[in-house]
């Protein structure tokens, strides 16, 4: 296949580096210099005018890849060429990859390579995540939701003390929680909570969600006994405490549970093992062994180590991994570490991962753990590990450094020309306040539907007329600001830009934001 990569002046060499260092591309790649300098102002003329000045026939190629930056409609030169012709990526660091997937894709006329490669790339993840759930059997179901066998890992979110919520609290987590991946819901049972309470918290849930497996956490034997009967489909930990009390009831009503060892047990692997042999004497069929993740600090490699032992004696017991446990205790950034902890327990091939999501540093990680569960599934099937899957959980770094411009240095010697043409920038301590007024910039929750749930946005508040502005971006705040007519002072105006940005960036990272305060 051969390919023509049609560029401007500007980026020629660039383009013909990367081109040139592209070793994985089983194609023949050529490049067209158009007579205009931004490839991006590409036009179906220039490119005519640049084919005729340079072959003596545009069939010479099968395709023509274009700057994904352009905005120009190619297809009646395509026509009359009988050239396809194509968008190629927008930067030139990625002309390499879009290079080794031209003869298995067919890029689009619309929408940039680069972007249509990835994609291309996530819809190939879901639908092989879809697949290899569809094709596993798994060890046991709750409600549909495949647990072992070499099912994906799935995410249960725990409502810490929902017995403790009123009706709408509960809606509200839970919605929240399966919208951000949750496979299982678990109600957290307060300590000192009654009978009542603990019905009231399970059957508000199965109301809400009733096709999404329930599970009731407490080692209460009574407590469990009523969250059997109001319809839980799990129970949150069975030890020799309460095995012996309701284990039967658990087994009668195929109930699923997470058998834990004992607290006072010197060996806990050994505690645990006895334990799920106790819960298989009670009848009880869908176990799931958790032999406790401990928190950094607190025996979190000895504790490593006893799931590593559980497996190595019990190849097919579901196993639940608590990884709440260590995030909940730990001042870092959620995504490194919850991606972290659902790779190691990919490797133990645990069947469960546990959050509660409580602390507001925890935020965000039941959506964190339901992506790692599926690029851990994704990896363990391409035997690879898990990067280049067409998932990521990189949020604040990048995958590939995006190149920098290059300013030689003032103090080292520059010609006359380019020295006169740069400026140093100087920040102004001069401040001038506007006639039309100030704003009070902060993120706000306004109501969202009729179960009282509520979305963040950022506001800006005018003074002294109390107008607020309430948007999602930056950009559509200070828009309508200038639509207004708030604003007269150009200092003004550029200060607003700034602070509504970090605001937007607050917003999107799911941080609280201070005005004039440092967002990082």
């Amino acid at each position: 296949m051969k390919i023509l990569l049609a560029t401007g002046r500007k980026a020629e060499a660039m383009v013909k580096d990367a081109v040139r260092i592209s070793t994985n591309s089983p194609s023949k790649c050529d490049v067209l210099t158009q007579g205009l300098g931004i490839a991006a102002f590409s036009t179906p003329e220039s490119l005519k005018k640049a084919l005729k000045k340079h072959f003596s026939s545009e069939k010479e190629y099968d395709l023509i890849l274009v700057s994904g930056l352009c905005k120009a409609d190619f297809s009646y030169l395509e026509k009359e060429i009988g050239t396809t012709i194509r968008l190629g990526p927008r930067h030139a660091y990625d002309i390499g990859e879009a290079l080794q997937f031209v003869e298995e894709l067919e890029y689009s006329s619309r929408v940039p390579a680069d972007v249509f490669l990835a994609e291309k790339r996530r819809e190939n993840a879901r639908e092989q995540l879809s697949e290899l759930e569809r094709s596993i059997k798994g060890k046991f179901s709750i409600k549909g939701v495949k647990i072992g066998g070499g099912a994906r890992m799935k995410v249960c979110a725990e409502i810490v003390d929902a017995t403790q919520m009123n009706e709408q609290e509960i809606h509200r987590k839970m919605r929240y929680f399966i919208e951000n991946g949750a496979d299982i819901i678990d109600i957290g049972v307060h300590i000192g909570a009654k009978q009542e309470e603990v019905k009231k918290a399970v059957k508000t849930a199965r109301a809400f969600a009733p096709d999404v497996p329930i599970s009731v956490d407490t080692l209460d034997a009574e407590l469990i006994r009523t969250g059997i009967e109001t319809g839980a489909d799990m129970v949150l930990s069975a030890n020799k405490g309460n095995i012996a009390k309701v284990g039967d009831e658990i087994g009668r009503n195929k109930i699923a549970a997470v058998v834990i060892p004992d607290f006072d047990a010197s060996d806990k692997n050994e505690s645990l093992c006895a334990n799920v042999k106790m819960a298989e004497e009670h009848g009880i069929k869908r176990i799931i062994a958790d032999p406790v993740l401990n928190a950094v600090g607190y025996g979190i490699a000895e504790s490593l180590y006893n799931y590593y032992l559980f497996r190595l004696q019990d190849k097919s017991t579901p196993l639940f991994f608590g990884v709440g446990n260590v995030m909940e205790l730990m001042d870092a950034d959620s995504v490194g570490v919850n991606a972290t902890l659902a790779g190691i327990a990919s490797e133990l091939s645990a069947d469960i991962l546990f959050t509660p999501e409580y602390s507001d540093k925890a935020r965000g990680s039941i959506r964190e753990l339901r992506i790692a569960s599926e690029m851990m599934a994704l990896a363990k099937a391409r035997k690879s590990s898990p990067k280049d899957l067409g998932l990521t959980l990189l949020i604040l770094k990048e995958k590939r450094r995006k190149p920098v411009a290059q300013i030689q240095n003032r103090d080292k010697g520059m010609d006359k020309d380019t020295d006169s043409k740069l400026v140093v920038a100087k920040g102004d301590t001069k401040w001038r306040l506007d006639p039309k007024g100030c704003f009070r910039i902060g993120i706000c929750e306004v109501e969202a539907g009729d179960e009282g749930d509520r979305d963040r946005r950022i506001y800006a508040e005018h003074l002294p007329t109390g107008k607020r502005i309430i948007g999602e971006t930056a950009k559509e705040v200070m828009d309508t600001i200038l639509r207004l007519d708030m604003v007269s002072v150009l200092e003004h105006a550029s200060y607003l830009s700034i602070e509504l940005t970090n605001a937007e960036l607050a917003l999107r990272l799911n941080r609280g934001y201070e005005q004039d305060e440092e967002l990082f």
